[in-house]
């Protein structure tokens, strides 16, 4: 497939993304590369560097600072190291963003939502398109294109530990429709056979559950500080204190063994997935 045929398959971003893709490109064809030769120079794929010209995916920190290099830009990208942070997410997730990033481990309880970490491009656009008030298309977009760049966190080396506990109803909702629940369940079971993931669902028919309070999400980072975060109307906090993480890092023990083990989950993903 030709760039060209590549790149109208893709819908193009909007914003700060879109401008850098742009110059991501101009730059790119002044060197006289390739898509193909810039991902192997930068460890990623033709497809994935289509993504990021036609401003549909954001790039890490990383890439933007690698590929500045490999393209002699002077600094011209490294620049939207910032502002592409900025476009990724609302204020109240960034510092989240910025942990996940560099966690070693990331341990979480769903009950609203399935995971961004788990979501597929059409399920994060339906959820984003229900958001009240509503999000104008500029906005949906760039927390959709933003989602999916904290998926490469599971291509991260050495890999993080991560798992999640949700709830069964999460994996019933229709949210999008049936084709959209579909490649959902799919892409559960997809990550869900990777070694360093383990997913649990909370049945329905339990009659014990330790989640009541709320969901959360645990933070293990490269420095061994165990960090809590936890979701509110309109923003969220980040926990530091022993006292507030040990309490969350218990409840997420005993929500793990009342949980169905994650052989059994994905039992019930793939049940569920044959209803469909």
């Amino acid at each position: 497939m030709s760039e060209e045929s590549q790149e109208d398959q893709e819908a193009p971003g909007t914003g700060i993304p879109l401008v850098f893709g742009r110059l991501l490109k101009r730059l790119r064809v002044q060197a006289g590369v390739d898509r193909a030769e810039l991902g192997r120079r930068t460890g990623y794929s033709a497809a994935t560097i289509t993504s990021y010209e036609v401003g549909r995916r954001i790039p890490n920190e990383k890439f933007i600072r690698q590929v500045d290099g490999v393209l002699d830009a002077g600094g011209m990208l490294a620049d939207f190291v910032e502002d592409m942070e900025k476009a990724q997410y609302p204020a109240f997730f960034r510092d989240a963003a910025r942990l996940e990033r560099e966690a070693v481990g990331w341990h979480v309880y769903d009950a609203l939502v399935i995971n961004g970490l788990l979501q597929t491009e059409e399920y994060a656009r339906a959820v984003f398109t229900m958001w009240r008030p509503p999000l104008d298309d500029e906005t949906i977009e760039q927390r959709v294109v933003a989602r999916l760049a904290r998926q490469e966190v599971f291509e991260r080396r050495p890999a993080p530990t991560i798992s999640f506990v949700m709830e069964e109803s999460l994996l019933r909702k229709g949210w999008g429709g049936p084709t959209v629940m579909r490649g959902q369940l799919e892409q559960i079971l997809l990550i869900g056979q990777r070694r360093n993931v383990e997913i649990q669902v909370m049945a329905n028919e339990c009659e014990e559950h330790a989640g009541l309070g709320g969901t959360f999400t645990l933070i293990n980072t490269t420095k061994g500080r165990r960090i809590g975060y936890g979701d509110a109307h309109k923003g969220s906090r980040l926990y530091t204190d022993d006292q507030t993480v040990r309490e969350m890092e218990d409840r997420y023990g005993i929500l793990r063994a009342q949980a169905l083990t994650p052989p059994k989950s994905l039992e019930l993903v793939e049940k569920l997935l044959g209803e469909t």
